[in-house]
C-alpha cells in the first residue's frame, strides 16, 4: 500500500510534518476546502473523486463524515477522554473506507489504495466533544486515522497515517503510533510501520522510538543493562527499529553477551534522557482498552 509514509508527504501527522507549511501540490487540486463541522480549511493535494460528484473543481466539498451527533462506524477499542479509538473492517464497511481514503488523499501526497479496502482495517481517532446544552447525547468528531493491513508478511503495524490538519501539532500522532504497537502486542508480534520510511517519517517515527525504548529499558527492574533483542521484544519492536532509536542514546556499550549480543547501558539512557529534557509519558494507557467483547457499531457514513 502506498502511503504517506513512502510519499514524503508533509500532511500527515504532526511529529512528522512540525514546522512543514502546506505543501504547494503538483497536480491541480480537484477539491480547494473542506468543511468538517464547523471548519472550514483547504486542501493539499487532488483526490480522485469522480468528476460526476465534484466536477473539474468546486470551491468546498462538506465532509459528512464528522460523527457529530452520531455514533462512529465500527468497534471501540480504547477509550480514555477525550480521544476514542475505533476499529473499522474496511470489508464490512466498505463505502465508508473507500470515502475515508478518498477524504485522506486530500491531505497525502501518494496514497493510491481507495477501493481495495477489503484487506485494511482503519483506525479513527475520535475526538469526544462536549454534550451541548440542549442535548443529552454524546458528540463526536473524527480527526484521525491509520490503517493497518490485515495480514502482513513483514509484520506492519502500520500502513497510512493522517491527523487532519486542524489537529495536527498536538502530539496526537503519538497515540495512534502507540496503539499500532498495542495491537502487535496482542497479536503476539513485534512490529513497526510500512517501510521505507521517508525523511520526514523517519524523524516523527525516531522521536516516538526514542521514548518508548527509553520509557522501556528504565523501566526494566534489577538490571543495569540489558541486550538488544530483550528491549525489542518488551517494547515490541522489530530490533531494527530499536537499533535506530538507540543509535544517538551512547546507551549501546562496547560489553556483549556470551552469545554475542550487544549490551544496553540504563544509566546511560538515563542520561541521555535528562540531557535532553525527553518526555517520557506514554501516549496511551493500555489499562484503557476495552475486551473483545465490545459490539461493533453498523452505522455506515460518509465522508
Amino acid at each position: 500500500m502506498s502511503s504517506g509514509f513512502l510519499s514524503g508527504s508533509p500532511g500527515y501527522v504532526d511529529p512528522l510534518s512540525v514546522g512543514q507549511e502546506s505543501p504547494k501540490p503538483i497536480v491541480a487540486r480537484n477539491v480547494l476546502n473542506v468543511v468538517l463541522g464547523d471548519l472550514l480549511f483547504q486542501t493539499w493535494y487532488h483526490s480522485f473523486y469522480p468528476e460526476e460528484i465534484v466536477g473539474r473543481e468546486t470551491e468546498k466539498l462538506f465532509r459528512l463524515c464528522s460523527a457529530q451527533g452520531q455514533d462512529p462506524s465500527g468497534r471501540l477499542i480504547y477509550s480514555k477522554e477525550p480521544y476514542s479509538i475505533y476499529e473499522v473492517d474496511g470489508e464490512k464497511h466498505k463505502l465508508f473506507a473507500q470515502n475515508l481514503s478518498l477524504f485522506a488523499k486530500l491531505f497525502l501526497d501518494n496514497k493510491s489504495v481507495f477501493f481495495d479496502v477489503a484487506s485494511f482495517n482503519y483506525y479513527l481517532l475520535v475526538h469526544n466533544l462536549p454534550n451541548s446544552p440542549d442535548s443529552h447525547r454524546q458528540h463526536y468528531r473524527i480527526i484521525g486515522f491509520f490503517s493497518k493491513e490485515k495480514m502482513s508478511w513483514d509484520n506492519n503495524n502500520l500502513a497510512c497515517i493522517l491527523i487532519f490538519p486542524p489537529w495536527q501539532r498536538q502530539g496526537l500522532g503519538k497515540i495512534l503510533m502507540g496503539v499500532s504497537y498495542e495491537l502487535s502486542k496482542r497479536e503476539g508480534r513485534l512490529g513497526g510501520p510500512e517501510k521505507p520510511l521517508s525523511e520526514l517519517g523517519r524523524k516523527g517515527y525516531l522521536s516516538f522510538w526514542e521514548a518508548r525504548v527509553a520509557r522501556t529499558i528504565l523501566n526494566m527492574r534489577n538490571k543495569t543493562t540489558a541486550s538488544l533483542e530483550e528491549v525489542a521484544d518488551a517494547c515490541w519492536m522489530l530490533p531494527d527499529d530499536v537499533a535506530v532509536a538507540l543509535k544517538g542514546t551512547g546507551a549501546l556499550t562496547s560489553k556483549k553477551k556470551p552469545d554475542g549480543r550487544i549490551l544496553i547501558s540504563k544509566n546511560r539512557i538515563r542520561e541521555w534522557v535528562n540531557r535532553h529534557a525527553v518526555d517520557l509519558t506514554a501516549p496511551i494507557d493500555e489499562d484503557w482498552f476495552l475486551n473483545e467483547s465490545e459490539p461493533e457499531r453498523n452505522g455506515e457514513q460518509s465522508p
